[in-house]
């Protein structure tokens, strides 16, 4: 196995454009927000950088902004798309932003090489991302991938992700070719260009692929010797740890989490409301029906078996130096 920790952070595979909306369309202002209990009459700012153009993964903010649980809890949440899917975890550090939406598996990376990053809450809370084949194409199982050609979009995991998934079938990347196809990978996969894809979300590419006429079948990571891992989390600045307005913003998307599994018809509406009106589709409506049960219940609640365990996994595969101490990277916020 190549050591790639020295690359550049990656940024996994970003949504569709069928799914992005401009940052421009997030600059709105949010709802009023009601006296802050830590400074009567001012509500506490907090600035948010998503991981990408909003996509139905964000729904539980955008259901915590629009329903008001912000406002409740004396928050005024400004939310960013970033320009470069790279910028969340760099403003984050370098504190331009208080909020970041990341990946798991990137922030081990990060800490590596030194940002000051630490996760605070769980936005999503399983693998999103599929080695995904043509369900009527040559590839019946995994073995079958001798010899052929993988799409990915953005370098750094997909060399130990195609080693443990094919490994499980007694195969390594030394027996495929991986083809950066940057963020097609749909269109690659559908055209032939490359028989697989990696990074493909099952909440998103799956549709697509259907909708075009083209139905695919995804290998779970997670099923082929990948530890389970959050794929979306929210990062601060570790000097921000124990900071009463993060744990005011986590108990805020709890409640509006709550409420989206509840009411996802409501929900629904408010997350293509307004300036949202272009992500109203059939691709978008099948994702976010296919994220709810995906996202936590408990997103400020940390499960630190599973971050030891991934930490496990990276560094026996030299993707970090060492596994670090886990109150380094990952905490859980103490009580508002």
């Amino acid at each position: 196995m190549t050591d790639l920790s020295r690359r550049a952070l990656p940024a996994l595979m970003a949504p569709l454009a069928a799914l992005a909306l401009p940052t421009a369309a997030l600059a709105q202002a949010p709802a009023a927000a009601p006296t802050n209990p830590a400074a009567p009459g001012t509500p506490t700012a907090l600035t948010l950088m998503l991981d990408w153009f909003v996509n139905p993964d964000h729904a539980p903010i955008i259901v915590a902004r629009e329903g008001g649980h912000f406002a409740q809890a004396g928050l005024d949440v400004r939310i960013i798309a970033p320009a470069d899917p790279n910028d969340p975890p760099r403003l984050v550090a370098a504190k331009q932003a208080d909020l970041g939406v990341y990946y798991q598996k990137n922030l081990y990376l990060a800490v590596d090489q030194g940002l000051p990053l630490a996760r605070v809450g769980t936005l999503v809370a399983t693998p999103l991302s599929t080695l995904s084949v043509l369900r009527d194409g040559p590839i019946k199982q995994l073995s079958d991938l001798k010899g052929q050609k993988i799409g990915f979009s953005t370098a750094g995991f997909e060399e130990l992700a195609v080693d443990t998934i094919l490994g499980s079938a007694g195969l390594s990347s030394r027996d495929v070719t991986l083809v950066n196809v940057n963020f097609g990978l749909s269109s690659a996969l559908m055209s032939g260009q490359v028989q697989a894809i990696l990074g493909g979300f099952r909440n998103f590419e799956l549709h697509q692929l259907e909708l075009e006429g083209r139905p695919g079948r995804a290998f779970f990571p997670e099923q082929h010797g990948m530890p389970i891992y959050d794929e979306l989390i929210y990062v601060a600045h570790t000097d921000r740890t124990k900071d009463a307005a993060l744990r005011r913003f986590m108990d805020a998307l709890e409640a509006a989490t709550t409420f989206l599994v509840n009411n996802p018809d409501e929900s629904w509406r408010m997350f293509i409301d307004g300036p949202r009106k272009e992500l109203d589709n059939e691709l978008n409506r099948r994702a976010f029906r296919d994220t709810l049960n995906r996202f936590s219940l408990s997103p400020a609640a940390l499960d630190a078996n599973r971050y030891h365990r991934f930490a496990r996994y990276l560094h026996n595969r030299k993707m970090i130096r060492e596994v670090p101490t886990l109150s380094r990277y990952a905490v859980e916020l103490p009580p508002a």
